[in-house]
């Protein structure tokens, strides 16, 4: 009996650790995309909410602080003068929306006074900013 050590086998590329390395890397790209996710508000306590998702497509951010300080992108603007800024800024982009994001301590007619001043300016596109609750 003659027995062939010599069997020639094709060469094989192994799928499984190929797409195995795809689904890592995928994971890896969602991640670090998630994690540049930009936050252009000052630190505040916003209230929580069980359906808060942040909509990326608005261009500004107003800031109320506790104190009813005003900021517009993290610089300080007079209450007074909010209405004649936005609306310098809508001259450029009719689009604009405004992220705003209001302390929760803040009262409720303060917040009032800036969302007056963010109508009047001719701006329609308002998302109230809050941190997911996490107690649901």
């Amino acid at each position: 009996m003659k027995v062939n050590f010599h069997t020639k086998k094709k060469v094989r590329i192994e799928m499984l650790p190929l797409i195995d390395i795809v689904f890592l890397l995928l994971v890896f790209f969602i991640y670090a995309m998630l994690s540049m996710a930009v936050h252009r508000g000052l630190p505040v306590l916003l209230p929580t909410s069980s359906s808060a998702k942040i909509d990326k497509e608005l261009l500004l951010s107003i800031t109320i602080k506790s104190d009813g300080t005003v900021y517009v992108d993290k610089e300080q603007i007079d209450l007074d003068d909010l209405e004649s800024f936005l609306k310098a800024k809508t001259i450029s982009d009719k689009e604009i929306g405004i992220l705003l994001f209001a302390d929760r301590s803040l009262e409720y007619q303060n917040l009032f006074r800036v969302l007056d001043q963010i109508k009047t300016a001719g701006i329609h596109r308002i998302s109230l900013q809050a941190e997911v609750d996490q107690h649901s």
